[in-house]
């Protein structure tokens, strides 16, 4: 007989754990920093960071270009933003010999999504101005990395002045594979034997759309 994995939650819901963050990200108030939570899941958490630090909060939106007739194997991404940027796995492009033109098309495809999206949390806000600004990325939890991996690869070609990425939990491989990719990593706990992220929290409802909008309007103060 197989026993389940099971773990002591270490959070109450997304909030505790975003207030327990921000306390390891207080060094940064005075850098003022842009906070950028992945939805749905991360708002919650980046919401209460954003608050300790008296930070705008936004999205980060990563949409994933799949291989060709393998839509799981990521041959790149398109990452939000004023002028969104693709991220390539040059490898896997490579490889899976995937046509320039197939990721010419999927690029406009995702792009498109993205800015559906971004209208339908945040309407008419345009995507902050982050060049040359701490920014700060938040997630509730990273099992593989590689949607944040991308954030943080297009955030570097955006000339952010300094990329940190911060969430209550993450795999240490993981954390290994994104501390090559940030300027800092804070991370409360990183398990060997992971399970799931949802076991880590006692409360990990799936937030509907209405509730990312309604906590996105309490952001600290508007971007400049």
């Amino acid at each position: 007989m197989i026993g389940i994995l099971r773990r002591t939650p270490l959070f109450q819901n997304r909030e505790e754990a975003g207030r327990q963050l921000a306390r390891k990200l207080l060094h940064l108030k005075d850098k003022e920093p842009v906070v950028l939570g992945l939805p749905r899941g991360g708002i919650p958490v980046a919401l209460e960071v954003a608050r300790a630090l008296e930070a705008p909060l936004d999205l980060l939106l990563v949409r994933k270009i799949g291989v060709p007739g393998h839509s799981e194997l990521a041959a790149g991404a398109v990452v939000d933003g004023r002028d969104p940027q693709t991220v390539l796995n040059s490898d896997i492009v490579r490889v899976c010999n995937v046509p320039d033109s197939y990721i010419e098309q999927e690029c406009r495809r995702q792009i498109a999504e993205i800015e559906r999206r971004r209208r339908l949390y945040l309407g008419a806000r345009p995507p902050p101005e982050i060049a040359g600004r701490t920014v700060i990325v938040v997630d509730d939890g990273i099992a593989t990395g590689a949607t944040v991996r991308a954030g943080l690869r297009s955030l570097r070609q955006q000339q952010a002045g300094r990329r940190v990425l911060a969430v209550p939990l993450a795999t240490p491989e993981a954390v290994s594979l994104l501390e090559k990719e940030a300027d800092e990593v804070v991370v409360l706990a990183a398990p060997h034997e992971f399970g799931a992220i949802s076991l880590y929290y006692r409360d990990f409802h799936q937030l509907e759309d209405q509730e990312v909008i309604a906590l996105l309007a309490q952001s600290p103060r508007r971007l400049s």
